[in-house]
């Protein structure tokens, strides 16, 4: 028997010394407590008059789960003439009671005045005893033989439902959350609006995972502390009454929770767990509640948190997270589009639109006016986008869609439950690219395989601003074959773009040679592809204005840049601030010999090049010995822009040597008095993007944030000044920025950094 089954041993509360001899006995025959014929034989071996009450008695029940049926659980505390709730009387309420076995629990609520109780269970036998136990004394209430993670109920039947320990028994860990999902997901379906699922449970950690993300959107949240005295054993672990009420859909609340003093002092380790993952869930709902682009889940999508999927509603666009715990093999990010109003004739009425790894993130995909392309090339009236990433990239097309497959089908407008066999037509994006041509390939010792590539992308269709223009990438094979920079390649003489230029380029650009300017094709160096490169900039220029640290860029003089890439950050930078001296230093020389032959990188005066390590370049620019005698200048700007060579680490941008503590406190001893630190980070997982917050805290005052590409991509700007900067000088800011870049505004990336700089905030 595993570890679940001990812990529910020592939490029942038996009344008698008896049955607390047997019950070791009879739990044997359960070992599996989702088995309905385990179940058959316990309660066979039990006897119809034996009950067995999981977790706690109804004395200590009583007041607490009344009030929770009756009051809003800031409410629980009311006069014996104010019981009713939304205008209903208890006999009014119609509860369900889900696995109920032989529990007196719904019997004490019925002799409590809770008459319109129905109770279901799988097992045939209990459902037989208890009825004969109670047709006679408690005629009103209902008892079925029903499968609680498919019950046969409809929609909205319920004004609650009271479930003591179901959940728990359906969340065995070695079996995993699918059926307490199914369950779960039931329960949203048969409550009523203003409904409560009232949840008794010993709150263990896989179980709180599934309770807190599936009642996220839409519904309010409290947890409660069962009574203890000194009448009833002290359990080894608390059982809880988690109370979720249905609230509107699209709402995201705040999670109450009323603990006890006597809990608190005998489940120390139980408590602080518990606070630990409401803190953490509070932060995540937080994050929602003031995002203005929410990803919502299937089932949340099925109930109307964005109104009915059954019918197209033209223009709407829904960010929204496919995946079912313990039902589909993967979670996907995804953006469902009903085509505008006037868009012409359909092909297809629905369609689902699969979008590689490494073309997720590009402007055509990433960018809802890019979506929109899509939607009206594709000619479907509803167009699902499918985001794929490294946790399925193993994986072939046919085993990602027939993992879909169930999944997409429920948003297919007028689709019901017979509509198994509907067919979903699956668009794939592919790469995006239309031609693909090999310039370079080289092998580095410290880089793995390292490819130059020129590339042009699929045009969606006449209006679409990338018909025709080249891009040129560089690769690094060993990363998931992460494209680690992209340039624009131009006519040559024209490498100044604008963005009128830009989106009036009609016609295919001659096909470029070899080296970054040969023939009539060369690179681009006024334009940045990658957005984090954008965004740098725009936090490079913000912050020096909002600080009115100089009157002009000429006291930036020390630019340090940690990764070289393909050269483009650098000369971009050179070319739009003369006055900066820049340093950029790269560990592996092949890199540079790259950047200098296919991509233009060109050093003089005003940029150089170290081949050495970063941290230790850093390291030694911190050391005030080593400063002094090689007469190193504190360093202005410093940015820290390498990949990681190991994804294992969850960090795909920087290296997670960058982000230690000991690196970022020489990091801030390298600053002038002023200086600036920039770090590009790229990881998907949220415990890694929280690690590093945290080391930054510890050693900077002021940090700032800049989210890009869904999330994924996040530039972080940290200054060394521990002067308190505030909203309003942020607004101040952004003006100055504003006014700024009033010289350059023809140009394209003047526009998109002052975009990018609303964006940047107070990292919190």
């Amino acid at each position: 028997m595993g570890r679940k089954n001990k812990q529910k041993q020592k939490v029942c509360q038996e009344g008698s010394e008896s049955r607390n001899r047997n019950q070791d006995d009879l739990l044997q025959t359960l070992g599996n407590f989702t088995l309905k014929e385990n179940w058959d034989d316990f309660f066979t071996l039990r006897g119809a008059d034996d009950s067995f009450e999981w977790y706690a008695e109804w004395p200590q029940l009583q007041t607490l789960l009344t009030g929770c049926l009756l009051f809003d659980s800031s409410e629980l505390v009311k006069s014996p003439t104010q019981r009713r709730w939304q205008g209903k009387l208890p006999e009014e309420l119609r509860i369900l009671v889900p696995g109920c076995g032989n529990s007196r629990l719904s019997e004490h609520l019925y002799d409590d005045g809770f008459r319109n109780i129905t109770n279901v269970d799988f097992s045939r036998v209990v459902i037989t005893d208890m009825l004969k136990r109670n047709v006679r004394q408690r005629p009103e209430m209902k008892w079925r033989v029903m499968d609680m993670t498919a019950m046969k109920f409809q929609i909205e039947e319920f004004d609650a439902v009271v479930d003591k320990g179901g959940l728990d028994a359906l969340m065995e860990p070695k079996l995993g959350p699918r059926l307490g999902n199914l369950y779960l997901s039931e329960v949203k379906r048969i409550l009523k609006a203003g409904g409560k699922y009232i949840c008794l449970t010993l709150a263990e950690s896989h179980v709180l995972d599934l309770l807190l993300y599936k009642f996220r959107f839409g519904w309010k949240m409290s947890f409660h502390t069962i009574a203890q005295g000194p009448s009833f054993r002290k359990p080894k672990l608390q059982t809880f009454v988690v109370v979720a009420q249905k609230d509107h859909p699209t709402a995201i609340s705040d999670i109450s929770l009323f603990m006890d003093n006597y809990f608190v002092e005998c489940h120390d380790d139980q408590a602080r767990e518990l606070r630990e993952a409401l803190e953490k869930e509070k932060k995540v709902r937080a994050e929602l509640s003031t995002g203005s682009d929410v990803s919502y889940s299937l089932e949340d999508l099925k109930l109307g948190a964005k109104g009915s999927m059954s019918v197209f509603e033209p223009g709407r666009r829904i960010k929204l997270i496919l995946g079912e715990p313990g039902v589909s093999n993967f979670f996907y990010n995804g953006v469902l589009l009903d085509a505008k109003q006037d868009s012409g004739c359909f092909i297809y009425h629905y369609g689902v639109f699969l979008v590689p790894k490494l073309r997720a993130h590009a402007w055509l995909y990433a960018s809802e006016e890019g979506q929109w392309l899509i939607v009206e090339s594709s000619k479907a009236a509803r167009l699902l986008m499918v985001f794929l990433d490294s946790s399925n990239s193993i994986y072939s097309m046919e085993e990602i869609q027939a993992d879909l497959s169930p999944l997409v089908k429920q948003l297919s407008p007028g689709y019901s439950n017979d509509d198994n066999n509907i067919a979903i037509p699956f668009l794939a994006a592919g790469d995006g690219i239309k031609e693909r041509e090999i310039v370079h390939q080289v092998m580095s010792d410290l880089s793995g395989p390292v490819v130059v590539e020129d590339v042009t992308y699929l045009a969606i269709n006449e209006k679409d601003a990338i018909k025709g223009l080249k891009y040129r990438r560089l690769i690094f094979e060993r990363t998931e074959n992460l494209v680690q920079s992209e340039a624009l390649l131009s006519t040559k003489g024209s490498s100044r773009i604008s963005s009128e230029a830009e989106k009036e380029r009609k016609q295919e650009a001659p096909k470029p040679r070899n080296k970054a300017s040969s023939g009539e094709m060369e690179i681009v160096h006024n334009f940045l592809a990658s957005s984090y490169h954008i965004g740098i900039v725009s936090g490079m220029l913000l912050i020096w204005t909002h600080l009115n640290l100089s009157n002009s860029f000429v006291d930036l003089a020390n630019t340090v840049v940690l990764g070289l890439g393909a050269g483009l950050l650098p000369m971009f930078l050179k070319i739009n601030q003369p006055s900066l001296k820049i340093e950029v230093v790269e560990l592996d020389p092949v890199v540079l010999e790259v950047a200098r032959e296919y991509f233009g990188f060109q050093e003089d005066e005003h940029l150089e090049v170290h081949i050495t390590d970063g941290i230790k370049f850093i390291k030694d620019r911190a050391d005030p010995e080593a400063a002094a005698e090689k007469r190193f200048c504190k360093i202005d700007t410093l940015i820290v822009d390498v990949d990681s060579s190991d994804a294992r680490s969850g960090l795909t941008c920087p290296d997670p040597n960058f982000v230690e503590e000991s690196f970022i406190s020489a990091a801030k001893e390298s600053l002038s008095e002023h200086g600036l630190f920039i770090i590009n980070l790229v990881s998907r997982s949220t415990t890694v993007k929280d690690a590093v917050h945290s080391c930054l805290k510890k050693v900077f005052s002021n940090i700032f944030s800049l989210k890009l590409e869904e999330d994924v991509n996040e530039v972080l700007f940290a200054l060394k000044t521990d002067a308190p900067i505030n909203e309003e000088q942020l607004s101040e800011a952004r003006n100055a920025l504003a006014i700024s870049l009033e010289e350059v505004k023809e140009e394209l990336w003047s526009e998109k950094v002052l975009h990018l700089s609303k964006s940047i905030e107070l990292l919190k």
